[in-house]
This record gives C-alpha cells, structure tokens and sequence, in this order.
C-alpha cells in the first residue's frame, strides 16, 4: 500500500520560514512529478509547486522567490521551502507523486495534508 506522509506544517509568524517534507512509502517503481497544492477555506485547492524527475521546477507566481520545492530520490521525499511567510499562505498543504505502479503505468497519490498558519 502506497502512502504520502507530510511533516514539517505550523503556525509562524509572518516573514518567518517552515520546511514541509512529503515521504512516499510502499510499493512502486519509481517516482515521476512531485508537487505540493495548498487550499485555504472556500477556496478550492491550488498548484504551489511541482518539480520533474529531471529537475525542473514551476511555481505559482504567488509564491515565486519566497518558496523552493526539492527532492531527494534517494529518499522518495520532495520538500517545500517556504520563506517570507504571508497570512494569504495559510492553508492545509497537500503533496502529490505520479508513481509507477506498474511498468510505465502511473497513478497519482495524495498526502492526508498538513496545516500552515501564518499570524502575528
């Protein structure tokens, strides 16, 4: 059974900084895209970042400059740096990976997200 497990959510101050991490256990192949999406109340969920086998990266322009997404394959963790907190990033924080389940077939899984708060 595959599983996303995030870490790392809080409350922060704004201007200040969290690291989530996104660790995918069970069976599968390999790992292509990875991403975090964020949904606040009453809105609906959002890309923050993906990141490719390759390496390469997108973002919301929302977050471009404050946040960094990364990997470490070795690990099957992806990971979000968030830097410059605003109040506007408060949400619940959801990771995603495309996994091979089966020779070049791939499914997409969810983390239970982790809940971010930015407030004085």
């Amino acid at each position: 059974q595959v599983q996303l497990v995030e870490s790392g959510g809080g409350l922060v101050q704004p201007g200040g900084s969290l690291r989530l991490s996104c660790a995918a256990s069970g069976s599968f192949l390999s790992i292509n895209a990875m991403g975090w999406y964020r949904q606040a109340p009453g809105n609906e969920r959002e890309l923050v970042a993906r990141i490719t086998s390759g390496g390469s990266t997108n973002y919301a322009d929302s977050v471009k400059g404050r946040f960094t997404i990364s990997r470490d394959d070795a690990k099957n963790t992806v990971y979000l740096q968030m830097n410059s907190l605003k109040p506007e990033d408060t949400a619940v924080y959801y990771c995603n990976a495309d996994l091979e389940y089966y020779s070049h077939n791939f499914r997409r899984y969810w983390g239970q997200g982790t809940q971010v708060t930015v407030s004085s």
